[in-house]
């Protein structure tokens, strides 16, 4: 086929596997390598090629990906003895699909430019099933002109590809993503707790949830006041709010229900109160925490409104 490409694929796990199969389908010639030969099977079936190593996979391949466990494993596969960058041809470029550390990728970002090989991080979202189906959000770190010319085998493994800036950036927004998720299980986990334990039926409370302002709104929907900075006029006090989680932690404290999280939560809005932020919006204790990491967020009106239709 014009243009063609020779592709590599390392790590052949529940994300590695579906991604492989998917570039496959792109036409272009395939080899692949995992610790477990037995894992490539259904792809040499496929037409791909097993590699007996990584170094084999440097030295023929002109576009990388890997898909690893991670840190350490990525950095062994990368700079190790016989690894990637002791084979890669200047010129070359790789695709790191791991979640990661933004210091190992530092460390790699900057081996890599010193032989002359291009490397983005591009940790995906999605699960096994999203691998394996296509339906996966990629978050891209690295340099833009790279990222561009690649786009289309970036999109033959996600349907929702993103280019973030900077090397790192990719990785950075799928930990906040990760972080993000884990925490609102915890939460919903001490809601629910605390609801059932007062004698509410839990699918009955799920309904119910669901079907609440939150429940009927994608998490990160209802961002625009704190993307924008004005909390002015608010929608639902500081002041109301601070009373909902103080009668919350009051049910709980009766059933002897911990609340961890929200008991956090509720420091905040207690500051929020004691700075005198009671008549502003509810989501205005968010940026107490943009003062203690020293940051300023600010989004245009237009932006938000533009990331909001993209998918009403």
């Amino acid at each position: 086929m014009e243009n063609e490409l020779k592709l590599g694929f390392i790590g052949l796990g529940a994300m590695g596997k579906g991604m492989a199969h998917n570039l496959l389908s792109t036409g272009h010639e395939l080899l692949v390598h995992d610790v477990r030969k037995e894992a490539a099977n259904e792809l040499i079936e496929r037409g791909a090629r097993w590699a007996d190593s990584v170094a084999e996979i440097g030295r023929e391949a002109s576009v990388i990906f890997t898909s690893l466990p991670g840190p350490r494993e990525m950095e062994a596969v990368g700079l190790g003895e016989d690894g990637l960058l002791a084979s890669m041809q200047q010129g070359s470029v790789w695709f790191d699909m791991s979640t990661n550390s933004p210091a190992t990728l530092h460390k790699v970002f900057e081996a890599c430019r010193a032989v002359g090989v291009s490397f983005l991080d591009a940790p995906v979202s999605g699960g096994p099933a999203g691998a394996s189906s296509g339906k996966l959000a990629i978050y891209v770190g690295g340099d833009s002109t790279t990222f561009e010319q690649h786009l289309h085998l970036l999109k033959a493994l996600g349907d929702e590809v993103m280019y973030m800036g900077d090397i790192g950036t990719g990785t950075s927004t799928k930990l906040a993503h990760n972080a993000a998720s884990a925490a609102i299980r915890i939460v919903t986990a001490e809601v629910f707790s605390m609801a059932v334990k007062s004698g509410v039926e839990p699918s009955a409370l799920w309904k119910a949830l669901r079907n609440g302002a939150i429940g009927r709104t994608r998490t990160f929907d209802r961002m625009e006041k704190y993307l924008n900075g004005n909390y002015d006029p608010p929608t639902f006090t500081v002041t109301l709010v601070n009373k909902d989680i103080g009668l919350a932690l009051e049910l709980a404290n009766s059933m002897n229900v911990p609340m961890r999280c929200i008991e956090a939560a509720y420091k905040d809005y207690q500051e929020a109160l004691d700075r005198g932020w009671g008549a502003r919006d509810s989501r205005s204790p968010m940026s107490l925490q943009n003062e203690r990491a020293g940051v300023e967020i600010s989004v245009s009106q237009e932006v938000i409104q533009e990331v909001l239709t993209l998918d009403p």
